[in-house]
């Protein structure tokens, strides 16, 4: 509020409520608003099922509605966010496409971090990393069993890094089934994340079965494809799963199949060549998801709305080639 009046005001969701501030605020400062759609809200908070639909979430709803046609331009982070909009009569002229990328100078293919191997007692282990929340919206007891599934081959691993409100649980599970096979490791600080990743072999993206997830792009695929990381995607069929398959940067599995996630660890291990195959088309694909790129995208979406004209953020040419002193 007391900052120099803005050109344009940009607010993300989640979290929801931030949007809300963002559209206040740009209504203070008399300047355009843009909604970064990054999650289908509160749709996704019903599809886990932290709440049921009731007149509150319908209240919400109308909230959302309410933001999407005030706003100058809308960005969404998937094409199925996009197609959500039109199909309840936001104008597709205003919404902008701009995928979810990774910070390439970051990210990139390194040798194993030998300190948190050791650490974390993986050292010689084919170790299967899911990295990121322990939420409502990835169901890991699928995981566990797989896990539970893949014991007569004690090289393969499963470390599980970071925190939610699953992971309680998750760690009771572990001690029931004496899981010797799976590790849980602590939240890691942002800037450790390439070391982490470093001692995985496959990163593991794991959602559970709803219709909300088809249009879900987990940022997290970017990070593993650059460091040249095959993934193993465990989700419903959608963007995500089009990415890994048409890219040949990993295998894909239907949510909430403990069998075909074990099944398709087993391939990842024993079949060596299929592995070198992912492993080398990871970075050559991740150049096609850099920050570059997004951020250069999202400036000329920006542009157009500050210009009057957010009404064309979605004739924004993406194969013009990007010129990065």
């Amino acid at each position: 509020v007391f900052e120099k009046r803005a050109d344009v005001v940009v607010a993300t969701s989640p979290q929801f409520f931030a949007a809300v501030g963002g559209w206040l605020l740009s209504l203070f400062h008399r300047a355009p608003f843009v909604f970064e759609l990054g999650d289908l809200w509160p749709a996704s908070i019903v599809a886990v099922g932290a709440m049921r639909q009731s007149p509150i979430i319908s209240l919400i709803e109308k909230l959302e509605l309410f933001l999407y046609r005030r706003s100058a331009a809308v960005v969404a982070l998937t094409n199925s966010f996009k197609e959500n909009l039109i199909l309840r009569n936001i104008a597709g002229s205003k919404i902008a496409v701009i995928k979810n990328g990774v910070d390439l100078p970051k990210y990139s293919p390194r040798a194993r971090d030998r300190k948190l191997e050791r650490d974390w007692g993986v050292e010689g282990k084919f170790t299967i990393g899911y990295v990121g929340t322990h939420g409502m919206a990835h169901n890991l007891n699928n995981v566990l069993d797989a896990a539970s599934k893949l014991r007569e081959i004690p090289k393969i691993n499963f470390v599980f890094v970071g925190a939610g409100a699953e992971r309680a649980q998750l760690a009771k599970e572990i001690d029931y089934r004496v899981l010797e096979n799976v590790k849980l490791i602590s939240n890691q600080p942002k800037h450790l994340m390439p070391s982490v990743w470093s001692v995985c072999d496959v990163a593991l993206v794991h959602l559970r079965k709803s219709k909300v997830f088809e249009g879900v792009i987990p940022s997290k695929i970017f990070e593993a494809m650059a460091m040249g990381i095959p993934i193993l995607l465990a989700s419903p069929e959608g963007e995500a799963s089009n990415i890994i398959v048409n890219e040949r940067v990993g295998l894909h599995v239907i949510a909430e199949d403990p069998e075909a996630l074990a099944n398709s660890v087993k391939r990842l291990y024993f079949e060596k060549n299929l592995y070198e195959r992912l492993a080398t088309q990871c970075p050559i694909v991740a150049k096609k998801y850099s920050r570059e790129f997004q951020s250069y995208h999202m400036i000329k979406a920006l542009e157009l709305v500050v210009n009057g004209r957010g009404n064309e953020v979605a004739n924004i040419d993406f194969t013009e080639s990007l010129r990065v002193e």
